[in-house]
């Protein structure tokens, strides 16, 4: 039987795809704040720092380690300052567990947002102790810098020859020159390597390095060295005017230095948990 209809239907497709909604990792460099009790006096040394550094903590993703702001343990009636809060010296017995064991992370933040540091995120805290207007739970973090441990290698067999190791590539300069002077509002961060500036660090600026800072000319703003977490990194300026220094996150500011080191060539070093200074002539 045939069909005598020669005539052909196009038929057309039509597929319907959902747009792609593209995800991209990126890392930040965010600063720790870790409050610790008596609340008072921490954030009488945070108004310090903030005075001596206004722009420290501007346009900076930063997190909040509440660990130092753990409630006593059940039975325990010794006071905790600030953090305890009112009750904190009655009978364990006689506290609501909840209210007991949660600190005061609203107030916290709120205290912090007035001195203009805007908390982006929670660390080493309960669940319950945040709120939906709280920033989040983070978790993972660790140190800027911290390489991770290496796996053991497998060890060769008796019987076979251990393999030649490749050569390693040669490494790259990671350091960073500056050939003009560094005016005020200017903010340098290099976190692989040393930083040097032929020049002069003007009053305002800021430099983040994670090795050392040298600078041939004066010193007068900001100068944070190790800041990836080298306690051996140094800062050498030629003339020691500084707002603030630090290494490795322990910091200092002008009013904390020695008055005789100023307008000399200095060097700043680590020893331990002090920052040490020293003239270099």
């Amino acid at each position: 039987m045939a069909f005598g209809n020669n005539s052909s239907t196009a038929v057309t497709s039509i597929s319907l795809t959902r747009p792609s909604l593209p995800l991209r990792g990126r890392s930040f460099r965010a600063l720790v704040l870790a409050p610790e009790t008596p609340l008072g006096d921490w954030f009488s040394h945070l108004d310090t720092l903030v005075q001596r550094s206004p722009t420290l903590f501007s346009e900076r993703p930063v997190i909040l380690d509440v660990s130092g702001l753990a409630k006593p343990p059940r039975g325990d009636l010794s006071p905790r300052g600030d953090a305890a809060g009112p009750g904190a010296a009655e009978p364990a017995e006689d506290r609501d567990d909840e209210s007991a064991a949660t600190p005061d992370i609203a107030g916290l933040v709120d205290e912090l947002k007035q001195r203009g540091i805007r908390i982006m995120g929670v660390e080493k805290a309960e669940p319950a102790w945040l709120g939906p207007a709280l920033p989040p739970l983070l978790s993972g973090g660790r140190p800027a810098e911290m390489a991770a441990p290496a796996e053991d290698a497998p060890k060769p067999e008796a019987t076979k020859a251990p393999e030649p190791k490749a050569p390693e590539p040669p490494c790259k300069p990671n350091s960073l020159v500056l050939e003009t002077p560094l005016r005020s509002g200017q903010s340098v961060y290099h976190p692989e390597g040393d930083v040097t500036v032929m020049g002069s660090v003007a009053s305002g600026a800021e430099i983040l390095a994670g090795g050392s800072i040298h600078v041939y000319g004066a010193l007068r703003g900001r100068a944070i060295a190790g800041a990836g977490g080298n306690p051996r990194a140094r800062i050498c300026c030629r003339k020691f005017e500084p707002e603030l220094i630090g290494i490795d996150g322990l910091f200092r500011t002008a009013d904390t230095t020695d008055p005789k080191l100023r307008k000399k060539a200095v060097q700043v070093w680590l020893e331990g948990e002090t920052l040490r200074m020293a003239a270099l002539d």
